[in-house]
C-alpha cells in the first residue's frame, strides 16, 4: 500500500486532508446531537413502561456501564495511534499486525470479564451495590445488570473499528455509523414496547444498536472498504502487542489521572463545606461542560489527521491547522461561556427550583477553566499522534498533586468560587509547560521512514 494521496501535490494533500477533517468535525457534532435526543425522545416511553423503579434502575445500570469505560486499558487510543503512523507511511503490513495483535489482545479480555461477569453475577448483591428499593425483584435487577453490561464488555472489541476509521481518514464514515447504532434504539425499544416484552428485553433493545452498527460495519470494512488490514491469527506479532500494550498502558493512566483530577471537586466540596454547596457547584459546571465536550468532539478528528501530516512531513499544515483550531476551540468555547456569565443568575433561577445563586465570578472560573482547556486542546492531539504521552502524563500527576492540595485549602478559606481559579493557576504551572514541550518534541519526531519512527517511539 502507497502512502495515502502519494500522487498528489503537497497543496491537493493538504486541502483533501481539511476537508476531511471538516467532514469529521461536522458529523461528529452531529451524530453527538443524534445521541442526545433518542435517549429523550425514549425518556418518556420507556419511563411509562418501566415505571419509576425499573427506569431507576436502568439508569444505575447506565452509570454502571460508564464506569466500564476503562476496561480496553487504552488500547483503543493506542491502536489509533499506531494505525496512524502505518497509514501515513503506507504501511498496510505493519497496520494488519498492529490490528491482529490488538484483537489478540481485547476478543479475550472481553470474552473473561464476560465469563467472570455471568459467574459473579448471582452472589453479587446488585440491590445494595446500586442502591435500589428493598422491594424489588432480585431476578429483574440481575437480568437488566447482566444484558447491560454484557453490551457494553461485548462493544470494547467491536468498538474497535471506529478507532480503525478514524486512523485511516475515514471519519466521517465511522460517525454515520455510529449514529446509526444510536438510531437504532427507537425502533428497537418501541417494537418491544409494543408488543409488551419484559423488561430485560427493553433494555437489550435500547443497549443492542451499537453492537449490530460496530459489527455490521467491521464486516463491511474488513472485507469490503480495506480488506488488506483485516486482522488474522496469523499475522498476530508479539513484539508489535507489547509495543501497542506499552503505549496504551500510557494511556490508559494518562486517562485514569485526569479522571481523578477532573472529578475531585465535589468531593473536595462535600468534605469541607457539605453537600448543599455541592449542588451550588456541580450544576452550573456541568453546564459549562457541554462546551468541553463539544470540543473534544471537535478535536478529537484532528488526531489522525495530524498523524497522516506528521507521517508525510507536511509540517506547514500541522502548524497552520493547530493555530486554526485553537482559534475555533477557543470560540467554540468561549461564547457560550460568556453568554452563561452574564445571564447565568435569571438562568438558573428561572431554569431550576432551587436557587443557586448565580455568583458571577464561580462562572467566571469555571468559564476561564474551560478556555484555557479549548485552546490546548489541538496540541495535546498533535503529542497523540505522535503517541507522546509522557509528558502530558508527568504535566497532569503534577496538576493532581498541585491542584488537591491547592483546592481544599482555598475550599476552607474562600468557598466554591475559589476553586476554578487554583485549578487554572496549578493547570498554567504543571499541564501548560508540559503541553508546550511535548508538541514540539512530536513535531521533531517527524521522520519520513515508518522503521526510523519506530525506534523514535521506543527510544523516546
Amino acid at each position: 500500500m502507497q502512502p495515502p494521496d502519494a500522487s498528489l501535490s503537497d497543496d491537493r494533500q493538504g486541502a483533501e486532508r481539511s476537508r476531511r477533517l471538516a467532514s469529521g468535525i461536522a458529523t461528529a457534532v452531529a451524530g453527538r446531537a443524534l445521541g442526545v435526543v433518542v435517549p429523550l425522545l425514549l425518556i418518556p416511553v420507556t419511563l411509562s413502561y418501566l415505571g419509576p423503579e425499573r427506569y431507576g434502575l436502568w439508569a444505575a445500570v447506565l452509570a454502571l456501564a460508564g464506569m466500564a469505560a476503562f476496561a480496553d486499558l487504552g488500547l483503543g487510543n493506542g491502536l489509533m495511534t499506531k494505525l496512524t503512523l502505518c497509514h501515513g507511511a503506507g504501511d498496510s503490513e505493519g497496520a494488519r499486525r498492529y490490528l491482529s495483535s490488538a484483537y489478540f489482545l481485547m476478543v479475550p479480555l472481553a470474552v473473561m470479564l464476560c465469563v467472570l461477569l455471568w459467574l459473579t453475577a448471582p452472589v453479587v448483591p446488585w440491590t445494595s451495590v446500586l442502591g435500589l428499593p428493598g422491594n424489588m425483584s432480585p431476578a429483574d435487577v440481575r437480568g437488566m445488570v447482566l444484558v447491560g453490561l454484557t453490551a457494553v464488555v461485548l462493544n470494547i472489541p467491536l468498538s474497535l473499528i471506529t478507532r480503525v476509521q478514524y486512523a485511516f481518514q475515514q471519519v466521517s464514515i465511522s460517525n454515520m455509523w455510529q449514529a446509526a447504532g444510536a438510531l437504532l434504539a427507537l425502533p428497537f425499544v418501541l417494537l418491544a414496547v409494543w408488543t409488551k416484552q419484559p423488561p430485560v428485553i427493553v433494555v437489550g433493545a435500547a443497549v443492542i444498536g451499537p453492537l449490530l452498527a460496530n459489527l455490521t460495519n467491521s464486516v463491511w470494512v474488513y472485507w469490503h472498504r480495506i480488506p488488506e488490514i483485516c486482522p488474522r491469527l496469523s499475522h498476530v506479532d508479539r513484539t508489535l502487542a507489547r509495543r501497542l500494550l506499552r503505549l496504551s498502558g500510557m494511556f490508559f493512566v494518562l486517562t485514569v489521572v485526569m479522571s481523578a483530577a477532573n472529578n475531585a471537586d465535589t468531593l473536595i466540596i462535600a468534605r469541607t463545606l457539605g453537600l448543599e454547596q455541592v449542588t451550588a457547584y456541580a450544576v452550573p459546571a456541568k453546564v459549562l461542560a457541554q462546551a468541553g465536550m463539544l470540543v473534544g468532539l471537535v478535536n478529537v478528528p484532528l488526531w489522525p489527521a495530524n498523524g497522516e501530516a506528521l507521517a508525510r512531513r507536511d509540517l506547514t499544515w500541522v502548524y497552520r491547522t493547530v493555530r486554526r483550531m485553537t482559534l475555533i476551540s477557543t470560540a467554540i468555547t468561549l461564547v457560550p461561556s460568556v453568554v452563561l456569565v452574564i445571564v447565568g443568575g435569571p438562568f438558573f433561577a428561572a431554569w431550576l427550583s432551587v436557587p443557586l445563586g448565580g455568583d458571577r465570578w464561580l462562572l467566571g472560573g469555571l468559564a476561564l477553566w474551560w478556555v484555557l482547556l479549548a485552546g490546548i486542546s489541538p496540541r495535546f492531539m498533535v503529542q497523540n499522534a505522535m503517541g507522546v504521552v509522557r509528558p502530558q502524563l508527568l504535566g497532569w500527576v503534577a496538576y493532581l498533586v498541585l491542584s488537591l492540595i491547592g483546592k481544599w485549602w482555598a475550599a476552607t478559606v474562600w468557598g466554591i468560587t475559589a476553586l476554578p481559579y487554583v485549578a487554572v493557576a496549578a493547570y498554567l504551572i504543571t499541564v501548560l509547560p508540559a503541553a508546550i514541550y511535548g508538541y514540539r518534541k512530536a513535531l521533531t519526531m517527524s521522520e519520513p521512514q515508518s522503521a526510523e519512527r519506530e525506534v523514535a517511539l521506543e527510544t523516546r
